[in-house]
C-alpha cells in the first residue's frame, strides 16, 4: 500500500484525513487519491507535520477539560 507511514501514523495519532486534508487546503477526495500513488520526501514530511500539529491540538484540547 503507498504511503503506508502517513495512513499509520495518522491512525495512531488519531488524526483523520479529512482533518489532514482541511489543514492541506484540499478536499477530503483529492487526499484520498493523493494517497494512492506514494508521495515526494517534501510533500510527506509536509503531511506528517501537519499530523503532528494536529495530534498536539487534539492533546491540548483533551487536557484543557
Amino acid at each position: 500500500m503507498c504511503n503506508a507511514d502517513i495512513r499509520a501514523e495518522a491512525k495512531q495519532s488519531g488524526v483523520f484525513l479529512y482533518a489532514i486534508a482541511e489543514k492541506l487546503g484540499v478536499s477530503e477526495p483529492t487526499m484520498t487519491r493523493l494517497l494512492r500513488r506514494e508521495l515526494p520526501t517534501d510533500k510527506k514530511a509536509q503531511i506528517k507535520g501537519i499530523i503532528a500539529e494536529l495530534a498536539a491540538e487534539q492533546h491540548s484540547d483533551t487536557s484543557a477539560k
